[in-house]
C-alpha cells in the first residue's frame, strides 16, 4: 500500500434553490474503504462451532464438487482439501505436529507435511551429506494443498471455497473421475476409501 499524501477534500458545492429535488429512495452509499463480505451463497454450512470443536475434524462434500477437511487446532479453525496433494492420502487421519514453528498436518500415507495456515509443503534438506552429524534445514516446496476460508457466524461454522484460478496440486483429487472411482457411486465412503491405492503386481509364471 502506498503512503502518498492525499490533498484535503474540497468543500461540496452548495445546492441552489433552482436545483432539482433529490430522488427517492436515495441511492445506497458506497464507500471505497468498505470491505466486501462474502455473499450468503458463497458460505457453505459445516456445523455449529460447538460441534466442530468437539469433533476436532469434520469432512464434507461442499457444493457438490469439493471434498474438504475442517480442523480445530489450538483455538483456531482451518479448512483444506481432504486429499493430500502427493498421492491422495486422507488427511483426516493425519497427525498435527509443529515443524519449523508452523502447525502442520502429516499425511498418514507418506508422511508429507502440510502447513495448516497456507497449505505449504515442508521438507528437510541436507546441506552436506558428507558431514557427520548431518545438518538439516527446513525448506518449502510452495503451496501444494488448497486451503479455504473459515467463517463463524452466530455460532455456526461456514466455509468459503478458495476459487483461485491458479492450479494447485491437490486439485487433482477433486475430479468427478477420482470421486467416482473411490466412492463407487455412494455419497458415503466405505472403509476402503481411506486405504492406499495398491498397485496390482504381475504374477510371475511358475515355469
Amino acid at each position: 500500500m502506498s503512503c502518498e499524501e492525499n490533498p484535503p477534500p474540497s468543500s461540496p458545492p452548495i445546492a441552489s434553490l433552482s436545483s432539482s429535488p433529490p430522488s427517492f429512495p436515495p441511492k445506497p452509499f458506497s464507500s471505497p474503504l468498505a470491505v466486501s463480505s462474502p455473499s450468503p451463497a458463497s458460505l457453505h454450512f459445516i456445523g455449529t462451532r460447538e460441534y466442530v470443536i468437539q469433533a476436532q475434524r469434520v469432512t464434507k462434500l461442499v457444493n457438490g464438487c469439493r471434498d474438504i477437511l475442517v480442523l480445530y487446532h489450538q483455538g483456531e479453525l482451518h479448512a483444506m482439501d481432504l486429499r493430500c496433494y502427493h498421492a491422495g492420502g486422507p488427511l483426516l487421519n493425519g497427525d498435527i505436529e509443529e515443524f519449523n514453528g508452523q502447525s502442520c498436518i502429516v499425511c498418514p500415507w507418506h508422511k508429507y507435511k502440510i502447513t495448516l495456515a497456507e497449505g505449504e509443503a515442508l521438507y528437510q534438506a541436507v546441506d552436506n551429506p558428507t558431514l557427520t552429524p548431518l545438518r538439516t534445514r527446513w525448506c518449502s516446496k510452495g503451496v501444494k494443498q488448497r486451503v479455504h476460508k473459515v467463517t463463524v457466524v452466530n455460532g455456526n461454522v461456514y466455509v468459503t471455497l478458495n476459487d483461485s484460478s491458479e492450479v494447485i496440486e491437490s486439485d487433482a483429487y477433486q475430479t468427478e473421475k477420482f470421486r467416482a472411482n473411490r466412492f463407487k457411486g455412494s455419497p458415503n465412503p466405505s472403509p476402503e476409501f481411506y486405504k492406499p491405492i495398491q498397485k496390482q503386481s504381475k504374477k510371475k509364471p511358475l515355469f
